[in-house]
């Protein structure tokens, strides 16, 4: 297939997902303001600890799962189909005995430490409990899923992921109107329906499965080598998922220690800000990742190269077109979105901002880096990197800090990050540093510097409240727009976008 068929699917697997993107985080907003609101912000806060905690145990899940969906891409970039289904096939056996290893690691020592060391009220304890054991059913429903998801995103059919995400998010929408209307113990109640789609949403992605894909029939296979080459790359994966999930849960667990379940809430409230703003950047990588390792697959590094610059540039552009406004008005556009605003969630969620806005222009290195296979030593130092942020997060806040020390301590870990995947990763796929600064880092630095001075230039000069809110809003797009097109874009780059505008109007005035 060539480069711009590739592009074709690329742009088109795009739009399916921003398709699921904006209706899934509209609802998503609405529903979590409705949860808080209905579960409380103690509650909320007790959900977000304790859930949280228990996607710590995922970990192990997360190393597998980016080993299943290298090599089912990677297989389908070769044209393997023997081998495709054997991969499968041990991917789903591998994910049974790792959601039974969890299984056993949760009901000990995560129930130990639930039970002793979380900051939870004694009254509310016996709903966290039922929060923990229901979550950790939807973790393991969520696991054995993982070979199915991965199938579907290597075969690139982005459609299904558009339909199902709506499905669920509907789901979800039905369960904060169940809350109201039954008069259970409203937190346990939403643990138990929470899991409830999970199971249904795994039920659909395994139908579909087994009918579009004839790899995805599941058989008992066992392959010792290949075992040992899953579970090999998934060992360094391992460590590199284990660092990023101390890096968010457990900093989240030192907040619970240290400051108690409200300060969880307002962390649980920036990271939803930064879920739903992120969404466009992940839909967008989740449509191009594929195409990074099957390039690499087929030996084309030129065009690998390429997606890799434009896919960390545009991934830039999309979200810090949406983050601008939202750091600029956090304060009134919480206030609108939530009847209450828990303390800290404002500086929580510009600074969460910021740190995503950093970490994803690393998306399309980290997928260059599974490409190749040789992840040793890029999980080793990037891992250890990302681990750092529990220990110096706690020594910070035993000297007495704000609660925020620990995500400025984060943005500075994920910048030295961003450097060491540059310097590992360059002779891996061949990649030329330099040129990744000049296509990328020099592109997205003038258009930061440039496109804050008016938004910044209005917010000082009008009083806070919706209609600025709206002009800043507007304004910053506006700006955002016409500095990434003029100062952001190569001239190639210009002329397709100009082209693909006249194609639209013109269709416009048929």
């Amino acid at each position: 297939m060539s480069s711009s068929e590739n592009n074709k699917r690329i742009a088109k697997n795009t739009a399916m997902l921003y398709f699921r993107m904006l209706l899934t985080m509209a609802v998503s907003l609405y529903t979590s303001r409705i949860v808080l609101n209905t579960l409380g912000v103690e509650d909320f806060g007790i959900y977000n600890v304790v859930g949280g905690f228990v996607t710590m145990f995922g970990f192990l899940n997360s190393a597998m799962a980016s080993a299943t969906q290298r090599f089912l891409a990677f297989e389908i970039g070769k044209g393997d189909k023997i081998q495709l289904r054997n991969v499968f096939s041990m991917s789903v056996n591998i994910h049974f005995l790792i959601a039974f290893l969890i299984l056993i690691l949760a009901e000990t020592i995560g129930l130990y430490f639930v039970n002793t060391q979380l900051t939870i009220p004694p009254e509310r304890m016996i709903a966290a409990r039922w929060v923990y054991q229901f979550s950790i059913l939807a973790l393991m429903v969520n696991m054995i899923s993982v070979p199915y998801n991965a199938i579907i995103i290597a075969h690139e059919r982005m459609n299904v992921f558009a339909w199902v995400s709506i499905a669920e998010v509907g789901l979800k929408l039905l369960i904060v109107f169940m809350l109201q209307w039954f008069g259970f113990d409203k937190l346990k109640f939403y643990a138990v329906l929470m899991f409830g789609v999970a199971l249904l949403i795994r039920l659909i992605y395994g139908l579909y499965c087994g009918k579009k894909f004839k790899e995805s029939k599941f058989r008992f296979y066992w392959d010792k080598p290949l075992f040992k080459t899953l579970i090999s790359y998934a060992g360094w994966n391992l460590w590199g998922n284990a660092a990023g999930v101390i890096m968010g849960q457990g900093v989240n667990i030192l907040l619970n220690i240290f400051f108690g379940p409200v300060v969880n809430a307002a962390r649980g409230i920036a990271y939803q800000v930064r879920s739903a703003v992120n969404q466009f950047v992940q839909n967008f990588q989740m449509a191009m990742n594929p195409q990074i390792i099957k390039s690499y697959a087929a030996g084309d590094l030129k065009y690998m190269h390429q997606l890799i610059f434009q896919g960390a540039k545009y991934s830039f552009f999309l979200l810090f077109a949406l983050s601008l406004p939202i750091m600029l008005e956090t304060e009134i556009i919480l206030k609108l979105w939530l009847k209450t605003v828990p303390d800290y969630t404002v500086i929580f969620t510009r600074l969460v901002l910021i740190n995503v806005l950093v970490d994803c222009i690393s998306g399309p290195l980290m997928t260059a880096a599974q490409a190749s296979g040789k992840i040793k030593l890029y999980q080793g130092v990037v891992g250890g990197l990302l681990i750092l942020n529990l220990p110096v997060s706690y020594i910070f806040l035993k000297l007495g800090y704000a609660p925020e020390i620990t995500l400025y301590i984060s943005i500075g870990i994920s910048i030295i990050a961003l450097l060491a995947r540059l310097k590992i990763i360059s002779p891996l796929v061949k990649l030329d540093i330099l040129g990744y600064l000049k296509e990328v880092v020099s592109k997205i630095s003038p258009v930061i510097l440039i496109s804050m001075i008016i938004p910044i230039l209005i917010k000082s000069f009008l009083h806070e409240g919706f209609a600025r809110l709206l002009i800043i809003t507007f304004s910053s797009l506006i700006v955002v727009g016409i500095t990434i097109y003029f100062v952001g874009l190569e001239k190639n780059e210009q002329n397709f976008l100009t082209n693909k505008l006249k194609q639209v109007l013109a269709k416009l005035k048929a």
